[in-house]
């Protein structure tokens, strides 16, 4: 079997990812599926690490009525990407990978204190590294989190996983027409507004250089597939 291409990543997963069909939660049953295909990358020797959102859990509710003001909304959106990180190390431990939640808020019985040396060593020793609590500041989403992660522990990819099988210039479930990007440039997925990542977290990896994949996680073995330098998806780099 070929190698994969890539020896340090950088996946950025979204809280609904976690919840499966019904709304809200950690359907583990999911969480099980994805734990199998990033132990096997694991066992061929690939380093990742792991930004996952905290969407099935909390959203931002700034604007409604007895909603809290916005960096308290974060905050809170940021407490639970921490559950969703210890719902994850779980999975992937029970597969026999040594995992570690490496935290941006202090929070000693659950997570280690985001350090980037730390994070890089885990790595080093072929340990899961699950990035949690965001950058640790309201106004940044994981989107940017998973950039400045990537760019800081030096991984070689940032790969995006969505529910879709990459990035299209219209929303390809209200427009059948829609046309799919093989490969994009930083630019031009910033000029055409087309919502790989957020524009703070694109114009980071521009500034670093930093590939993204933006890829289809739902659909088993994707995440093998991509490490393996498969076609799949969609490549923003350049320019």
């Amino acid at each position: 079997m070929a190698e994969p291409v890539y020896k340090r990543v950088l996946l950025k997963m979204s809280g609904e990812a976690l919840q499966g069909s019904a709304p809200g939660g950690v359907d583990f049953g999911v969480v099980g599926g994805y734990a199998d295909e990033l132990a096997a990358a694991a066992a061929e020797g690939v380093q990742i690490g792991l930004v996952v959102g905290g969407g099935n859990i909390f959203r931002g509710a700034s604007g409604l009525a007895g909603a809290p003001d916005r960096p308290t909304g974060d905050y809170m959106g940021m407490l639970a990407t921490v559950i969703n990180a210890l719902a994850l190390q779980a999975a992937i431990e029970a597969r026999g990978v040594p995992t570690r939640v490496l935290s941006a808020i202090e929070m000693p019985p659950v997570a280690e204190r985001y350090i980037r040396r730390r994070a890089t060593r885990h790595l080093d020793k072929g340990r899961v590294v699950i990035f949690a609590a965001g950058t640790g500041n309201p106004f940044f989403t994981t989107d940017t989190a998973a950039a400045l992660r990537a760019s800081e522990t030096g991984a070689e990819v940032l790969l995006k996983a969505t529910k879709v099988d990459g990035v299209y210039d219209a929303d390809p479930k209200k427009h059948p027409g829609a046309k799919r990007f093989d490969q994009l440039s930083y630019t031009e997925a910033l000029a055409r507004d087309l919502r790989v990542m957020d524009a703070t977290a694109i114009s980071l990896c521009r500034e670093n250089g930093m590939p993204v994949i933006v890829f289809d996680m739902t659909r088993p073995g994707n995440i093998g597939r991509v490490l393996h330098g498969e076609p799949i998806g969609t490549l923003v780099k350049g320019g």
